[in-house]
């Protein structure tokens, strides 16, 4: 029996089966889903040498990012959604593969109970030495952890918890001489001065022992100009670029006085030189009436290539009527440039391109289905689901079945909906278009 809807929802289009009087040999057979994009910004042409932004479109937010060699790897937040954590490969910043997710094992968070804009909030990866590290914030189930791999694609390890840490967003830096450092955002010193009054705090880590040691620092107290009342001081990372100390933080909130601020400095203890042309991107200054606007634009993360050249991911959004965001929010890459040593996103005043000019390692192809418009079709013939499909929460129990017959998902109706705060028999797959077809076939039990 074919469906076929055409939506615009919140964040994802997806199919589920769910009822609150399932019977235990009820399935439903899935013989496939097909979902199409049909953007008109997708439409115009990207010349060669060029690329499309966003680069993950969809709901990809707060992307970090690392290079190990000559390859790169991003994470991005996912909530209370399982698998968590999505782990993307890239040779050249633009085509992106997903090779596995961090949070893939019913142990290693708990998520029932919450909402679903709560546990997995802004990861940060870094590579060192043949290891790779991810920081996160459990929000109301566990607080702040770090995990780590050998191999990006996983398995990751069980959580070590960080409970010094009172706040959100942490990251990992190594310094040259061996030495970690863990910033995050966190209340200030004293008391909160008013709402959204926030500070960024450094402390060592010992990576052996996975324990912060010595004492706690705050680096930026409420934003770079306090007088002004800056708002939600978050998701910081340190750099060492050339002698200096760089502290970037997102600021203003997440809407649309969202930006990015940076500071410097002679040693981790020190990054809290604002530079003056603050922020280094932000889309606040432009008029609220352009055509196909992209806003909200923040919480970057900087990259050097092996060429020397940088390169900036953040999240934005691709809004309409004002204020909606159906695809949710996504992640965009630009160049950075310098000036008289610091860092350059987007000058005052620009708006953040759809089609910009690539890498000079840049690779041809096309970027589906992550970007553009394109068809994908799952005939759901592999004996694992493939990552694009989610779910709410973290299963307790088998639920749906690949192996049972070959092109055929089978899925057993849970007495569980999506009203409760716990995992329903439901699967979902992204929105990454504001028009988009999505179909599927499926067959009912008969009686």
């Amino acid at each position: 029996m074919p469906m076929s809807r055409r939506l615009v929802t919140f964040l994802l289009s997806a199919f589920g089966v769910f009822s609150g009087a399932a019977h235990a040999e009820t399935t439903v057979a899935f013989d496939w889903f097909e979902y199409t994009g049909r953007d008109a910004i997708f439409e115009k042409a990207a010349p060669a040498g060029t690329y499309r932004n966003p680069i993950l479109a969809g709901f990809y937010p707060d992307p970090s990012i690392t290079r190990a060699g000559d390859k790169f790897y991003l994470v991005n937040s996912t909530f209370a959604y399982f698998p968590g954590i999505p782990v993307f490969e890239s040779s050249d910043l633009v085509h992106w593969t997903q090779i596995g997710h961090v949070i893939d094992r019913a142990s290693q968070l708990r998520f029932d109970g919450l909402g679903i804009s709560r546990v997995v909030f802004a990861p940060a990866i870094e590579y060192h030495e043949g290891t790779f590290y991810v920081l996160n914030t459990a929000v109301d189930s566990g607080g702040n952890f770090i995990v780590t791999s050998k191999d990006p694609a996983g398995p990751w390890s069980d959580p070590t918890w960080l409970p010094q840490i009172d706040g959100i967003d942490p990251s990992l830096f190594f310094d040259v001489d061996g030495r970690a450092y863990i910033v995050n955002n966190g209340p200030p010193g004293g008391v909160p001065q008013y709402d959204g009054h926030r500070a960024i705090w450094i402390q060592e880590l010992d990576v052996e022992e996975m324990e912060l040691v010595g004492p706690r620092k705050v680096l930026v107290d409420g934003g770079v100009d306090p007088s002004t009342q800056p708002i939600w001081i978050e998701g910081p990372h340190l750099y060492l670029i050339d002698g200096t100390y760089y502290l970037m933080c997102a600021e203003g909130g997440t809407g649309p006085n969202h930006s990015q601020v940076i500071l410097r400095g002679r040693s981790p203890w020190g990054a809290s030189e604002p530079v003056k042309g603050n922020p280094l991107l932000t889309q606040r200054d432009l008029p609220a009436d352009r055509p196909d606007p992209v806003t909200n634009a923040g919480h970057a993360d900087i990259v050097q290539a092996p060429d020397g050249s940088w390169w900036a991911t953040f999240l934005a959004t691709r809004t309409y009527e004002g204020k909606h965001y159906n695809t949710g929010r996504e992640t965009f890459l630009l160049p950075v440039t310098w000036n008289d040593g610091w860092p350059i996103i987007l000058e005052k005043g620009r708006a953040i391109p759809y089609v910009a000019k690539g890498p000079a390692f840049l690779r041809a192809g096309s970027q589906a289905p992550l970007s553009g418009n394109f068809t994908w079709r799952d005939e759901f013939d592999a004996p694992t689901l493939d990552f694009t499909w989610i779910q709410v929460h973290v299963p307790k129990q088998a639920w749906y079945d690949l192996r049972k017959e070959s092109g055929k998902l089978f899925v057993q109706p849970l007495a569980t909906t999506l009203a409760d705060k716990a995992n329903p028999s439901f699967l979902a797959r992204r929105q990454q278009h504001l028009h988009f077809d999505a179909s599927t076939a499926f067959e009912m039990p008969h009686d």
